[in-house]
């Protein structure tokens, strides 16, 4: 199914549009938290669900992330197809996208050959063999509405050899991975641009990308170890050579300078960990930058996280109770802070959109810059 991208605001390159998926139309630009076992982690589903308001200042999430590496090993595919599939199995009914398995490439090291990965598993020491056709394979029994092609994401920095590698074997699984699929009809196959900071490998893996023709496109191998303005002409560069009639996915990128960055750039897509992964270690997001609700001034502080948050968190509880919660690593503290972290990265989209249909997206990407430029783009997808 072509994921079709209607524009209906730019400012520059930046846009905001209505995304057309399977289970739905969502709103661009987006960012999608990442349930890597099928729920995002210490939130529930229906907790997540009841973030924000379509009519309000923080937008709803209406994507989620999954882990095809690790559900493909627990429970399995198979067993997530028997329950429904994964919407039914994990309660979501919006649209989903699941990844391929490519970012564990790069994170667990497993032995690559042009034929696939071979991996053990982290669970209990399995062989496996990830190719591009079993990786289709198991995200058309997953059932997400987009699913990600195979690809090889090298770290940074990297030699040109092993660059230019990734970027060969990605286009060649890329071409299997088309040839494999048979669920076109309600599922969105994306493929990957590869490249690293190589301003002209982007540009050539970018050109070969679309050549192939895929239903949306995806920028991989980024926020891997590079500085952000490393990163930002390898977005360039292949922004420049997508379609603009089909959405463009920064691949786990979460920070929030180097997400108005590459909205300028004319990016709709994010996802990464870093709003939760941040709140299971008792720092916040806000307005004012990373807030670590650790720290002992906060041990009798009545306030809450953000005065106009409308998380519940915000809502019912003050500072030195959240403290208390993390400081005695009561399980709850991570629930409570990440719906505060979810909630802040739905309402920054939200600002984000506004700008640009007020034309005000510069003026914001320098507020923004003021707060967040020592941040690095911290990705990662587990």
């Amino acid at each position: 199914m072509r994921a079709e991208l209607t524009v209906e605001a730019t400012d520059g390159a930046a846009r905001v549009g209505r995304l057309r998926l399977a289970r739905g139309t969502v709103a661009t630009p987006l960012f999608m938290p990442v349930a890597t076992r099928g729920t995002v982690r210490a939130v529930p589903t229906h907790d997540v669900e009841a973030i924000g308001d379509a009519a309000g200042p923080v937008p709803p999430v209406e994507v989620l992330l999954a882990n095809t590496y690790h559900l493909m090993l627990r429970p399995g595919a198979d067993a997530v197809a028997a329950l429904g599939g994964l919407h039914r199995w994990c309660g979501w009914d919006r649209p989903m996208l699941t990844d391929s398995g490519g970012y564990q490439v790069f994170s667990l090291e497993p032995k690559v050959t042009d034929e696939g990965a071979a991996f053990r598993s982290t669970y209990d020491g399995s062989a496996h063999l990830l190719t591009p056709e079993l990786a289709v394979e198991i995200q058309e029994q997953l059932g997400a509405d987009v699913q990600m092609v195979l690809d090889v994401c090298p770290p940074l920095p990297s030699s040109d050899h092993v660059v230019r590698a990734a970027v060969e074997r990605t286009a060649a699984w890329a071409a299997r991975a088309l040839a494999a699929r048979r669920r076109v009809e309600d599922q969105s196959l994306f493929g990957i641009v590869q490249g690293g900071v190589d301003v002209s490998l982007r540009r050539e893996a970018a050109e070969r990308t679309v050549e192939l023709g895929f239903d949306g496109y995806a920028l991989g191998g980024l926020s891997v170890g590079e500085r952000r303005d490393e990163m930002l002409p390898a977005i360039d560069a292949a922004v420049a050579l997508l379609p603009t009639d089909q959405p463009r996915y920064l691949m786990g990128v979460g920070d929030p300078l180097s997400i108005i960055e590459a909205v300028s750039r004319g990016i709709d897509m994010f996802d990464c960990v870093l709003p939760t992964r941040l709140a299971r270690h008792g720092t916040l997001l806000t307005d004012a930058g990373r807030l670590n609700i650790t720290r002992a001034e906060f041990i009798r502080s009545e306030e809450p996280i953000s005065a106009t948050c409308p998380c519940p968190t915000c809502a019912r509880y003050p500072r030195g109770y959240l403290r208390h919660l993390v400081s005695v690593d009561e399980q709850s503290a991570a629930t409570l802070c990440s719906l505060h972290n979810l909630t802040w990265m739905s309402g920054y989209i939200g600002r984000i959109r506004a700008a640009v249909r007020s034309g005000t997206l510069r003026a914001l990407r320098d507020d923004v810059a003021e707060v967040w430029s020592g941040s690095d783009p911290g990705g990662a997808r587990v």
